[in-house]
C-alpha cells in the first residue's frame, strides 16, 4: 500500500496519503517514474504531512515538486516529520 507521495525524484521530501505511525516502515511512490520508495517513520506523520527523504542540517532546503520550499530550521533525520517546527519558508 502506498502511504505517501514524492512528486518529483529531486525532491526530498514526500507527503503522507495516510496517517503514517512511527517505527512502521512506509511505501511512497515517485510519481515522475512510477518508483516505488520506503521509509522507516521515526515520528507520527499525519495524513498531508511531509516524511523527510534524507538527512538534514540546520541551514538546509527542503525541496518539494521540484521547488524550494524552505530552510530547515532544526535537524531532521530521514523519516522524521517535516513541519512548522523544524521548516521555514525563505520569504520571511
Amino acid at each position: 500500500m502506498i502511504q505517501f507521495l514524492v512528486h518529483e525524484k529531486a525532491d526530498t521530501v514526500g507527503v503522507a496519503t495516510v496517517d503514517i505511525a512511527a517505527g512502521s516502515e512506509a511505501t511512497g511512490l515517485y510519481m515522475d517514474s512510477q518508483e516505488e520508495v520506503k521509509v522507516k517513520a521515526l515520528d507520527d506523520i499525519p495524513l498531508g504531512h511531509k516524511i523527510a527523504l534524507t538527512d538534514f542540517a540546520v541551514g538546509d532546503s527542503v525541496a518539494k515538486y521540484g521547488e524550494d520550499i524552505g530552510k530547515v530550521v532544526a535537524e531532521i533525520k530521514k523519516g522524521g516529520h517535516v513541519h512548522i517546527q523544524n521548516l521555514k519558508t525563505k520569504r520571511w
